[in-house]
């Protein structure tokens, strides 16, 4: 990674975590000096201000998922792994971005006007790549035809992002675990499964 990377990751994620820390307005920009160590000059090298701070924040995650379902919905796939590998790939996402996603939940209505509207856009951009992979499921037969539409993709939505909440790195399931938990429950639910006739 070059120099000018290196500082611009700096600089984004010591926002993510005072802005994480103190809130979007109670962070002002010597703050950010102090806490990445890098000059005003440097920071205004890389955003003209706290709003490109907070847009960056609040889209460079959205951005990295819309790729990364894209390329999963490219593969000959079946549904339920496709489902399951991306509901990990957002679980780390999330774990890995705890004080990014903290703002993106709570300081998402800081973002200017001007610029909430593709902020909006990348939002209904992502449910889509979830809505296709549902699907995709139900047209093969896969998924039962309730898992098709919004309602569904809402669902799988507050499953999967609220875990900002309450999930750590340190804690005693990985990423890939709680994604599988949360997987299963979508595709199983919770009911146990009746054994296999002539079973026992």
């Amino acid at each position: 990674m070059e120099r000018g990377d290196r500082s611009r990751e700096t600089l984004f994620r010591g926002a993510a975590e005072l802005f994480a820390a103190n809130g979007y307005h109670g962070t002002g920009i010597a703050d950010l000096e102090r806490a990445t160590g890098l000059s005003r000059g440097s920071i205004y090298h890389h955003v003209k201000g706290k709003d490109d701070l907070l847009f960056g924040i609040t889209t460079e995650y959205l951005r990295r998922l819309i790729e990364s379902g894209n390329e999963l919905l490219a593969q000959a796939l079946p549904a339920a792994e496709r489902l399951r590998l991306f509901s990990r790939r957002v679980l780390q996402e999330i774990v890995e971005h705890l004080p990014e996603m903290t703002v993106c939940f709570r300081d998402l209505h800081g973002v200017s006007e001007g610029r909430r509207g593709q902020v909006l856009d990348l939002h209904r951009e992502y449910e889509q790549v979830w809505a296709q992979m549902l699907q995709r499921g139900v047209d093969d037969g896969t998924f039962a035809p309730s898992f098709s539409g919004h309602l569904a993709v809402k669902a799988l939505l507050g499953l999967h992002h609220y875990t900002y909440i309450w999930v750590r790195p340190d804690g005693p399931m990985s990423p890939d675990e709680i994604a599988d938990v949360f997987t299963d429950l979508a595709l199983n639910g919770i009911l146990p499964r009746a054994a296999p006739e002539g079973a026992g």
